[in-house]
């Protein structure tokens, strides 16, 4: 049965588990908070770690020590119930003597899926379920896609004119937005397990694409170049700094070898991927592919063509869009390339979930709504 603390304890462990986000996969971002059911008084809070290990449950109990015996547990998803690298947490919520774990969501992993609520039963903890799923749903989305569907959440990032412009007709495009805005993209690499970008965007702008805010330089994410023909510079940056920050380049097979081997000589590493009807990547492949190696977050950040392409195959999940108070025209380059769209009824429909401003900038998130 849900209690009055329960909604507000579980939204203190989701906030928790926002700080593994782009550091944990594959593994899935948790919070847990471990409470003392008379006072209120929290004993002990606990995260996923970097690299998925230890859990937050693990984490938490740590914290709490022996106060931990007749506690409330706020999990933000079901405990898992089978070993790996370390215990099942079911057991050692047991083992701790805690009295009553509530929990967001049931752990999609066939490995737990349920087992964990039913270990915790078994032993007699009282265990309520449910409480903010769908918050808890949409913190680990990627791993739920993952999951689910074999690849990882696509979120397509755009900073553009008002009139939907990224780079004026002689292509300068720094910096449309401010300050604010370019912060806080940052702060979104830092939460990504993977960024991508097209072979046009690595080669004209020559991009790091590290995560650059003050503190936060270790938390930069794979760099991924959709680079069909190897067109890319081995001076890049990109390259350059591919022994420091891992960089994978999507690539289709027949490339030429001794072109591929210098890549992989300054340490990169090449993925290919076939080519579908159109001639160009199958990027539903490209996706599994990024999906196989772990990555559960993916932002796309360029270039036109790229967004394009994953637009039309149906992969892109959400949207988050910068707009500066600028008009550059009709002679400016397009933040996203021709969709082929005929009718209005075939364009894609976007879901607006809120709406930020950033001094004179704005970012809007949105949602796509996939048809079936």
């Amino acid at each position: 049965m849900t209690e009055p603390d329960d909604i507000r304890f579980m939204k203190m462990a989701l906030t928790l588990a926002q700080r593994g986000l782009g550091q944990v996969a594959p593994n899935p971002a948790v919070g847990c908070v471990l409470v003392d059911p008379e006072t209120g008084r929290v004993l002990g809070r606990g995260w996923t770690q970097a690299g998925g290990r230890p859990h937050a449950e693990a984490e938490a109990l740590a914290r709490a020590g022996a106060a931990a015996r007749g506690a409330t547990a706020y999990v933000t998803l079901e405990p898992c119930a089978h070993q790996g690298k370390t215990p099942p947490c079911a057991k050692a919520l047991i083992e701790a003597g805690v009295k009553r774990v509530v929990s967001a969501m049931t752990d999609p992993d066939e490995r737990v899926s349920g087992r964990g609520h039913a270990m915790l039963r078994e032993a007699g903890i009282d265990v309520v379920e449910g409480v903010l799923e769908h918050e808890a749903r949409l913190l680990n989305e990627g791993f739920l896609r993952l999951k689910l569907d074999g690849r990882p959440l696509v979120t397509l990032k755009i900073a553009s004119s008002l009139d939907g412009r990224t780079a004026t007709h002689s292509g300068d495009s720094q910096w449309i937005t401010g300050e604010a805005a370019r912060n806080r993209g940052h702060l979104m690499r830092a939460e990504t397990d993977a960024i991508m970008v097209g072979s046009a965007t690595a080669i004209v702008d020559d991009p790091v694409l590290n995560c650059r805010l003050p503190g936060l330089g270790g938390r930069s994410p794979v760099r991924i170049v959709a680079d069909g023909r190897l067109r890319m510079q081995l001076t890049s940056k990109l390259v350059q700094s591919a022994k420091d920050i891992p960089l994978w380049i999507l690539t289709l097979p027949e490339g030429d070898e001794n072109r591929r081997a210098a890549f992989e000589d300054c340490g990169a590493e090449l993925i290919d991927v076939p080519k579908a009807k159109n001639g160009l990547m199958d990027m539903k492949i490209a996706l599994a592919e990024i999906g196989a190696r772990g990555v559960t977050r993916l932002m796309v950040e360029g270039g036109s063509r790229l967004g394009s392409s994953l637009m039309q195959a149906g992969l892109v999940d959400r949207v988050d869009w910068f707009q500066a108070p600028k008009i550059i025209g009709g002679d400016g380059y397009p933040a996203i390339a021709a969709l082929g769209v005929g009718k209005m009824d075939e364009a894609p429909v976007l879901a607006r979930q809120e709406t930020i401003a950033l001094g004179e900038d704005s970012l809007q998130r949105f949602r796509v709504e996939h048809r079936e």
